[in-house]
């Protein structure tokens, strides 16, 4: 048999250490002595509470019941469970209906017992002749107290295993049914050999009622990972499945839960794409645990996608956020950090609301923690925020994290902030490689969830798909712009939109214009979708009005509605940007 292997020496079983000092005691529960009272039998099912359910894992559990019927009870034990409970699935709740399918999970035996059962992780044999189908099947132990030849091969799950049993002296024969809450979870079956006596009817009765206690240990263990997978799904499907593609930025992410379903807390991260190539990496981490904590980070992460959508200005997106964050019903309170990328300018702008500081390593493998004004956490109502810009060379890469990757139960933050340091010169530049390295230090607290971003940038060609150009402060400023998208747009190959896209660049021009001061920068990119974006200085967002049919303007945003597949408007830093998307030719 495989699994952990028990001596035989009664002085190393869990019924000695319960009653160690009473010398009768021993005596009768060494191993030689198998007559067991009925206070005897109380004592070793009470000792058995202290030796089985230990953890909250199948099979551990599982294995914890077999060695601990050896070599007091028997001399050898196998534990089989359901395929569906090793899913944390419900078992089985019908009768009758024939052997369900079990996978080998725990087998003790003692020293020179030399069997061959189901080798532990593999599906186990059940044969409609085996009398553990037949327990299986209606739900009761069954016992062989005095094995004849014939009985083997109903024992043993094949020719060879029966021819072991054989001669190896096996006599006796048990199989318990796993039954907890009126639901299957599996089997155990035991053996005597040797010279020791057979199984009696108080021996199938003692085993039985520990199966019994055994297999609720398991279904408790079978509930905690259901419960566990539940949440870690929930939390999941609260995140980003995919980051979106942006130029001049790549980002890889990585989301580790705790293997504690009541851990589970609110670190969140998303990855926006804003208008013209920009992105927006932001990471978060709600304080407190479980369901609570994971509702509250996807109603945080909805409420910040919609206020990027509106602003791109991180000072300002965290401001609103705190206030978002005081109208939740719970008292919540949450660190995050933002951080805008512009890849025509290689700048980040970043905003910290009470959250650890990001690292940025150089192309030149410099690594460094970019320290910007640490706000107060969202919910507190202590505003405003103070951003920091910092311009990067392309081959930089921006490392965002949560608490939960440097926490430590002996080191202090200070020193797990120098070893994360330490770390990002070695570590492959990818989030995944970055936190099982710093997770898998000596020291580490995996109690927590964890979330690593990392953003590399990378350089723009100068005949990449982007454009970026300054307009004139007055009327030629539409005729310029005009000129600028016909050329570039047949550079590209777009000719099927120029049209449409020089008289949207006009009314974006003259919007400018007349409501903005006068227009600014003039984007164009092409990427999943052709951009167009003119900036200003004004500071009211536009919106569509319902022009009569006298009035000679107030169409320009309706036009550009029914041209483009999309279109916004969103403040910045200097004032506000106005852009307009439409699909490629295919």
């Amino acid at each position: 048999m495989g699994g952990r292997q028990r001596a035989a020496d009664g002085a190393q079983g869990p019924v000695h250490r319960f009653l160690r000092g009473h010398r009768a005691l021993r005596d009768v529960f060494s191993p030689v002595a198998d007559t067991l009272t009925a206070r005897h039998r109380l004592a070793w099912l009470n000792a058995a509470g202290l030796s089985i359910g230990t953890t909250l894992d199948l099979r551990r559990t599982a294995e914890e019941l077999a060695d601990f019927t050896v070599p007091e009870l028997a001399d050898g034990c196998a534990v089989d469970l359901l395929e569906s409970v090793l899913r944390f699935e419900e078992g089985d709740r019908s009768t009758g209906s024939g052997a369900p399918l079990l996978r080998a999970m725990a087998v003790s035996e003692v020293d020179g017992l030399d069997l061959a059962p189901d080798p532990v992780g593999q599906l186990s044999v059940y044969t409609p002749q085996r009398l553990s189908a037949q327990c299986l099947t209606s739900r009761r132990p069954v016992m062989l107290n005095r094995m004849s030849p014939a009985d083997y091969a109903a024992v043993a799950p094949g020719r060879a295993a029966a021819d072991l049993m054989r001669r190896a002296g096996v006599h006796s024969y048990m199989a318990v049914p796993l039954i907890a809450r009126g639901m299957l979870l599996g089997l155990a079956d035991f053996i005597r050999a040797g010279r020791r006596p057979s199984f009696t009817r108080g021996d199938l009765a003692l085993a039985t009622e520990l199966v019994s206690k055994a297999a609720v240990y398991i279904d408790n263990a079978r509930l905690y990972g259901r419960e566990r997978i539940q949440v870690v799904t929930l939390q999941r499907t609260l995140l980003p499945r995919a980051t979106p593609r942006t130029p001049g930025l790549e980002v890889s992410s990585c989301y580790t839960p705790t293997p504690d379903p009541a851990g589970v807390g609110g670190d969140w991260f998303d990855v926006v794409a804003l208008p013209s190539g920009r992105s927006a990496v932001m990471v978060g981490d709600v304080m407190g645990r479980g369901l609570a904590a994971a509702a509250t980070t996807g109603r945080l992460r909805t409420v910040a996608r919609t206020l990027m959508a509106l602003d791109i200005a991180p000072e300002r997106v965290l401001a609103r956020l705190d206030l978002a964050v005081r109208d939740l019903e719970e008292d919540q309170v949450a660190t995050c950090l933002c951080a805008v990328y512009d890849p025509y300018g290689s700048t980040f702008r970043i905003a910290s609301a009470g959250h650890l500081p990001p690292l940025l390593t150089s192309p030149d493998g410099t690594v460094s923690f970019l320290e910007p004004p640490v706000g107060a956490p969202l919910g507190t109502g202590v505003i405003p925020y103070d951003p920091i810009e910092c311009v990067v060379p392309p081959g930089s890469r921006l490392l965002l994290y949560t608490d939960g990757l440097i926490r430590s139960r002996t080191a202090d933050v200070e020193d797990q902030l120098a070893a994360l340091l330490r770390t990002a010169r070695t570590a492959e530049p990818q989030a995944a490689a970055v936190c099982d390295a710093v997770r898998g230090q000596e020291g580490g607290d995996p109690s927590d969830d964890a979330v690593v971003v990392v953003a590399g940038t990378v350089a723009l060609t100068p005949d990449s798909d982007a454009y970026v150009c300054t307009l004139p402060p007055d009327g030629s400023a539409a005729s310029q712009a005009r000129r600028t998208v016909r050329g570039l747009l047949v550079k590209w190959g777009l000719q099927d939109l120029v049209d449409s896209t020089e008289l949207v660049v006009s009314e974006l021009v003259g919007n400018a214009l007349r409501y903005g001061n006068a227009p600014g920068e003039l984007r164009l990119v092409r990427h999943e979708r052709l951009s167009v974006e003119v900036s200003d200085t004004g500071p009211d967002l536009p919106q569509i009005q319902h022009a009569d049919l006298s009035d000679e303007g107030g169409r320009g945003l309706q036009l550009i509605n029914m041209l483009c597949r999309r279109w916004g408007a969103c403040r910045t830093p200097a004032g506000k940007v106005v852009w307009a998307e439409q699909d490629l030719p295919s």
